[in-house]
């Protein structure tokens, strides 16, 4: 292979303007594909174009229709458990519909993959992740880096076992227990609180613009960059926006979506936008980006009830209390622990 189609990590991260380590992090995602040259990682040229062109472009209305019908997570990416074989960084193509969890029963709930699935894009995931592996009443995980609203369709409709939320109800300012009504209907779950999370505005650094609040939406002389319709960011921000009373299609910038905050916050670094909403903690890990706090959120865990009860869920619960677990955590930075592992709700 041409040494001129391969990049190594560090130019990796000088392409996209953002830190090495934040690149083995998205190799490890599977985000961006790798191969090995001895024991040195590479990543091809051609796959950095391809992320950043995925980045750049809206996801039509039709096909998030098409998905939210069928119930698919074929655009999600399941990263291994430690030691599987799959592609370069552990990741493996997984599509899942409902279908395929269907057993030859007709109706029993038939994983598609061994082990259990975990839907949601905060790194603390992998951690905790790789705490219930190694439990000695452990399982290997496979996480499916979806958004929140996806994330519950794929536990009501049986292709997930845990799911992640972060959403936001503008009426009655709770985070997640509607969606998880709407969404999730007749099924028992119970919602265990993991962080709370500092969500913001990412600007260039020095923030010369000067985008400080709300009515930066009111402005037609910045460039927004959005997240992907579903998140729990989006829907943040279209609670907001209705709230306001700000007409979304008024915002330049507002069709442009991208599928991470790390994509946001690199799109900032770039110039290509001037501002999008996104966490703390991913505006700390792009260079020449500062971060606007605006509102605190909640970020939880949904379970079904009937899965909660089992051993292997309360080795869950186990470790989300556990005093390793919460350092991993306070280690990383950018989390509000309090209240780590409460019951918040059973629905």
């Amino acid at each position: 292979m041409p040494e001129d189609t391969s990049l190594t990590p560090e130019e990796v991260a000088e392409r996209l303007r953002i830190k090495k380590n934040t690149v083995y992090e998205m190799i490890k995602r599977g985000d961006l594909p790798a191969y090995r040259v001895g024991r040195k990682l590479r990543v091809l040229s051609d796959a950095v174009d391809k992320y950043m062109r995925k980045g750049q472009a809206a996801e039509s209305p039709d096909s998030l229709m098409t998905a939210a019908t069928e119930g698919t997570t074929a655009a999600s990416t399941f990263i291994a458990p430690s030691g599987s074989s799959g592609a370069p960084g552990g990741s493996v193509a997984a599509p899942v519909s409902a279908a395929a969890t269907l057993s030859s029963a007709g109706d029993e709930w038939s994983p598609p993959l061994p082990g259990l699935v975990l839907c949601g894009q905060d790194p603390l995931l992998d951690i905790l992740a790789n705490h219930l592996e190694r439990h000695p009443r452990g399982t290997p995980i496979f996480r499916s880096h979806v958004g929140s609203f996806n994330g519950l369709l794929a536990l009501y409709q049986g292709t997930a076992h845990m799911a992640s939320a972060h959403l936001w109800d503008g009426d009655s300012g709770q985070y997640n227990i509607p969606y998880v009504r709407r969404l999730i209907p007749g099924i028992p779950t119970v919602i265990i609180r993991l962080v709370r999370r500092m969500q913001g505005f990412y600007v260039a650094q020095g923030n010369p613009k000067n985008i400080l609040d709300w009515q930066a939406f009111t402005r037609s002389d910045i460039r927004y960059i959005n997240r992907e319709r579903g998140c729990g960011t989006r829907v943040f921000l279209d609670e907001k926006l209705r709230q306001l009373d700000i007409e979304s299609h008024r915002i330049p910038g507002y069709r442009k979506e991208v599928f991470s905050h790390l994509s946001v916050a690199s799109a900032i670094a770039r110039d290509e936008a001037d501002y999008g909403l996104g966490t703390e903690r991913a505006a700390r890990q792009v260079a020449q980006v500062d971060f606007v706090p605006l509102h605190k959120e909640e970020y939880h865990l949904v379970v079904k009830k009937e899965d909660f009860v089992k051993p292997l869920f309360q080795s869950l619960l186990e470790i989300i209390r556990s005093s390793e677990f919460r350092a991993e955590l306070q280690g990383m930075g950018g989390y509000d622990l309090e209240g780590l592992g409460e019951l918040v709700a059973e629905i």
